[in-house]
């Protein structure tokens, strides 16, 4: 039986692009890399669980306007809510192949992405709350995560400062993704934070959170002895920094410009600096 076309298009696998970073991150810190294992948990994260929470969000959200990554998206059906819960299970059954530890974070995601849409809960539709969710789970929480489950020895050791640079990384964006769709929210009873801080102080927020993920960065790097690879960030960085201050700039002379197609560029740009940067240190570490 072939899935809709509806189904496939709302699980938005391509989104996954967008937060293969923290994966990156994990890997390219890790001591000991077991090949297997991360690529395992690079499935179970980027084909299942992401692609899942994604088609559930849209199952509830039932959106008409351009949402993250489609500018015109279709309706769900009840399809795409069995394929979702489906893949999660799936996604639960296979990280037990991996650990327990590792097995229960993910369902310990899968819940809390549920809860973030889910009408009877919604999470997202609390400006404060939802923003600290999105920044925690997908940030340092799949840090964690990934941390232990790529790692030879399944350590619980996980270093401090690159879980909490993680979430810097996904709170300072994740307001940008959403100031397009200011009145859409609104209409649909959600008051997200980059409504809350408006155009400018969104690109604000932005801007102090990236500038001190970067700043602690270059802490880590220094107490590892590694700081040349911090320049080598920067350096795969620098394209982030030009298009932000450009759409910055058009923002702040015309709200306009805060639509959906520059907000995908800044979303493009901004995750393929980000994880050509992390590919970088992790072959880096290869080669050492």
């Amino acid at each position: 039986m072939l899935v809709q076309r509806s189904t496939l298009q709302l699980l938005r696998f391509h989104f996954s692009f967008f937060l293969l970073p923290v994966f990156l991150f994990a890997c390219s810190v890790i001591p000991a890399l077991d090949y297997g294992r991360s690529i395992l948990v690079f499935f179970i994260l980027h084909l299942l669980v992401y692609p899942a929470s994604n088609g559930y969000n849209s199952y509830m959200d039932r959106d008409t306007s351009p949402i993250g990554g489609l500018k015109k998206p279709l309706q769900p059906t009840e399809e795409l809510f069995r394929v979702t819960l489906l893949m999660d299970v799936l996604a639960v059954l296979l990280s037990l192949l991996i650990s327990i530890f590792f097995a229960v974070g993910i369902l310990i995601y899968i819940l809390v992405s549920r809860a973030y849409s889910y009408r009877g809960i919604r999470l997202k539709k609390y400006p404060i709350i939802g923003y600290l969710t999105v920044m925690i789970f997908q940030g340092s929480f799949t840090f964690i995560i990934c941390y232990h489950g790529c790692d030879k020895n399944l350590t619980t050791s996980i270093p401090f400062l690159p879980a909490i640079i993680s979430s810097l990384l996904i709170g300072g964006f994740y307001p940008l993704t959403q100031i397009y769709q200011h009145e859409d929210d609104l209409k649909d009873g959600v008051k997200t934070i980059s409504y809350i801080l408006g155009y400018k102080g969104s690109f604000i927020l932005c801007g102090m959170l990236y500038t001190l993920a970067v700043s602690l960065l270059y802490l880590y790097f220094s107490t590892t002895g590694e700081t040349e690879k911090f320049f080598v960030f920067i350096l795969l960085m620098s394209p982030v920094l030009f298009y932000f201050l450009k759409w910055s700039n058009a923002v702040w002379h015309d709200i306009s410009a805060a639509n959906f197609n520059n907000t995908m560029k800044m979303n493009v740009i901004a995750s393929s600096c980000t994880n050509l940067a992390f590919i970088a240190l992790l072959i880096w570490r290869f080669i050492e």
